[in-house]
């Protein structure tokens, strides 16, 4: 089923597998070789910066016809403050700081790779233009590695599924729902706040849009179309891809506020997987929350 107001783009790639079981939607799963191919040609290159010294990797990696350009793999480098070191495709932007730059549907791809960084090494997703095709928009996973305190690397493989491109309508309204949960939530008691939040026939869960809460530790606050994962703390949860999304989103919110893709199971179709756009935001210093829309 596709939600409203979200449009797509039809694209094509290789390594992934659009999985469905019965009547199960489609699912953006990376099939194992290709997971362990995109993990591999990132440490090679991580490998690669240790052996060869930082000057020399980032120029190889700069060149689009070296040897870490590999059909629609290759290696972008930035520092932690979020100043590109290095990207084969772009060399207009080395230099330019993108911690602040966004994708179509708003996620800032480089400050959500960057905190993955800082964990050591994970997945994060992100809408890029594919240079294979024409510099398309689709949708991509990437892997993500620290090198040291000063620069990490990453590459991506680009999924075989339509683009996902949530309308500004769509985003905007999802937005207003959840600062519109925030303000009630800083204008009653914490219990209260959960209370309505975990109340399945109240005002802030309608079709599979809900308001989410966790605290700073992964604890699970609300969460009422899985009401028994309450108390839990979910901390080390992955994806069917690996991203540990509620990390991911815990970082978000103790920046304030931002948009982070994900796969989760979709209650509006019968929770099989879907793929997510949630939208979080801090409330105080000892718990966040958000809601998100499908694809």
């Amino acid at each position: 089923m596709i939600s409203s107001g979200v449009a797509f783009l039809a694209v094509s790639s290789v390594g992934w597998a659009a999985t469905t079981d019965g009547n199960e939607s489609s699912t953006y799963i990376l099939e194992p070789q290709a997971s362990e191919d995109l993990i591999a040609f990132v440490n090679e290159a991580r490998d690669f910066v240790i052996e060869q010294g930082k000057d020399r990797a980032i120029e190889v990696f700069n060149d689009p016809n070296g040897e870490f350009v590999r059909g629609e793999l290759y290696i972008i480098a930035y520092d932690f403050n979020g100043n590109r070191l290095a990207h084969p495709y772009r060399p207009e932007g080395i230099g330019e700081n993108a911690l602040n730059v966004t994708d179509s549907n708003g996620v800032t791809d480089v400050r959500n790779m960057r905190e993955v960084a800082r964990r050591g090494s994970g997945f994060a997703y992100y809408v890029w233009v594919n240079p294979a095709h024409s510099d398309a928009e689709e949708l991509k996973i990437t892997y993500v590695r620290k090198v040291d305190e000063e620069m990490w690397l990453a590459a991506g493989t680009y999924l075989s599924v339509q683009t996902p491109i949530f309308s500004n309508e769509s985003r905007e309204d999802l937005v207003a729902f959840v600062k519109g949960a925030k303000n009630f939530a800083l204008n009653n008691t914490k219990d209260e706040a959960l209370k309505a939040f975990n109340d399945i026939n109240g005002s802030y869960v309608g079709g599979n849009r809900y308001i989410f809460a966790y605290d700073f530790a992964g604890k699970c606050l609300a969460l009422p179309i899985q009401s028994e994962l309450l108390g839990e703390n979910r901390i080390d949860i992955t994806d069917s891809n690996g991203a540990e999304y509620i990390r991911d989103m815990i970082a978000l919110a103790q920046s304030g506020e931002g948009f982070i893709y994900y796969i989760k199971p979709d209650p509006a179709e019968n929770m099989t997987q879907g793929f997510k756009l949630s939208y979080v935001t801090k409330v105080d210093d000892t718990w966040w929350l958000g809601a998100g829309i499908y694809a």
